[in-house]
């Protein structure tokens, strides 16, 4: 049982270490919105929508009055569209029509985001799967509060190259359509290894065909207080600093549990999961990389980065898993570039390169995010980006992820700003020798040997 004493304790969390609540998120099933008609289903869809989450906005914003607790977003995951619009969808524009549905029922209910507009294809695409898929660059390009996600690879069935490399199309298209913003669409966009049914956060957040018909999902987020504890001990060895932090993950996830046992109570739907993941924003004091300082390095991206990452991301779930007995998500540490000031300086500093975040992401909770890259960039090296990084996700079995951002106009030395939680990041060089031949290649890599554990 939560009680009012354990809000008290984080008072001075809230008001002086940047701790937040960072999403509310009610997962919606849609597919008993599915017709042969594209006018019914994109009813159906506008009605469910309306029904469940009418007032998801104002008990969000009801919990934070109440407890003191900023609640920042409030957003909405849904069964991956490709399955909702199997049977109307003939053309990629059925599916923008979609899209633009979801943005309507969105700016009317006053969600930040929906995540869902995805597909799962990490062991082939249907037909449906590719027109949702083609269809992407003009849905993030018509609508604003719409996410998008692919799922490319898995544990157990491998990588879908033939994904893989549209992929790569995709994403270079996105930022065309998008680039008198910045190419901004590409932010909304997330291509995935192993990605779960249940996690809060977007660009990747989809209702998972295994959830129940509505769920809600809470994204905490407290690097501030994790980087404020940690500074009251600079000389401490390994074990206590592994201790403060799984106190500190501890009581940050405690919040979290209240919230969204709170919004569970006052929405009538069942609780699912607490992302335990610590999420930065652009904020100074509210950084990973900072906490990373914190542990001993002088830049993130220094030697010894990736263990300290890895020591952190422990511990934040070791603490996380004793304040709640649903854990799910990602549940970890995000390395966004853009949403972090302390990666966006090491960036600029020259300490982080896109090869030492990749080695990072070995041990965090996504993988490359929200990394800025020259417009120039070929899809082929795009797509080699997004390989490298599944493969990292089906071999460790983890979730692994790309948002990456080929900024048109934009090159090495230059800045783009996206604005409010998005931030703005620096463009960051690429590779420039060629994976072509690699990614041109058709068909799918095949699992790994440890996954066959029927």
């Amino acid at each position: 049982m939560i009680n009012i004493t354990e809000v008290f304790e984080t008072n001075k969390m809230i008001e002086h270490e940047n701790l937040d609540v960072r999403t509310i998120t009610m997962g919606i099933s849609l597919l008993d919105c599915a017709s042969d008609s594209l006018d019914a289903t994109c009813d159906a869809i506008r009605q469910k929508i309306i029904r469940y989450a009418s007032r998801l906005v104002s008990v969000g914003d009801e919990i934070s009055r109440e407890f003191a607790i900023p609640i920042v977003n409030k957003r909405i995951s849904i069964t991956p569209i490709s399955l909702v619009g199997a049977h109307c969808c003939n053309t990629p524009d059925d599916y923008v029509r979609i899209a633009l549905t979801l943005d309507e029922v969105a700016h009317q209910i006053g969600v930040n985001f929906i995540g869902g507009y995805s597909a799962i294809v990490s062991k082939g695409m249907s037909r449906s799967d590719e027109l949702l898929i083609r269809s992407i660059p003009q849905a993030m390009a018509q609508t604003q509060r719409i996410c998008s996600s692919v799922n490319v690879g898995s544990t157990k069935t491998g990588i879908n190259m033939d994904a893989v490399r549209l992929m790569g199309d995709i994403i270079k298209q996105t930022a065309h359509l998008t680039r008198q913003a910045d190419s901004i669409g590409c932010a909304k966009l997330v291509v995935l290894c192993n990605a779960p049914d249940d996690n809060p956060f977007m660009a990747g957040a989809f209702h998972g065909v295994s959830e129940a018909d509505t769920i809600i999902n809470v994204g905490v987020s407290g690097p501030g207080v994790v980087k404020y504890a940690l500074e009251q001990i600079p000389n401490a060895n390994f074990e206590q600093l592994c201790e403060t932090i799984k106190k500190t993950a501890f009581k940050i996830t405690r919040v979290g549990q209240l919230v969204a046992q709170e919004a569970s109570h006052r929405l009538g739907v069942p609780f699912g999961i607490i992302d335990l993941s610590l999420a930065p924003t652009p904020a100074i004091g509210d950084s990973v990389a900072d906490i990373l300082h914190c542990i001993g390095v002088e830049q993130a991206g220094a030697p010894g980065t990736t263990a300290a990452l890895a020591l952190l991301n422990d511990q934040v779930k070791k603490g996380g898993v004793m304040a709640s007995s649903y854990v799910g998500g990602l549940s970890g540490a995000f390395i966004p570039v853009s949403e972090d000031q302390g990666m966006i300086a090491a960036v600029e500093a020259g300490a982080l390169t896109i090869e030492k975040l990749e080695a990072m992401t070995c041990v965090c909770s996504v993988g490359l995010d929200m990394i800025a890259i020259p417009g120039t960039t070929p899809a082929t090296t795009i797509a080699g980006i997004i390989a490298d990084e599944a493969a990292i996700g089906m071999v460790n079995q983890k979730t692994t992820a790309v948002r990456i951002i080929p900024v048109e106009g934009k090159e090495v030395g230059d800045r783009v700003e996206f604005g409010g939680l998005l931030g703005y990041a620096p463009i960051m060089p690429v590779n420039t020798f060629d994976c072509q031949r690699f990614v041109d290649r058709t068909g799918r890599i095949p699992a790994p040997i440890h996954s066959f554990k029927n």
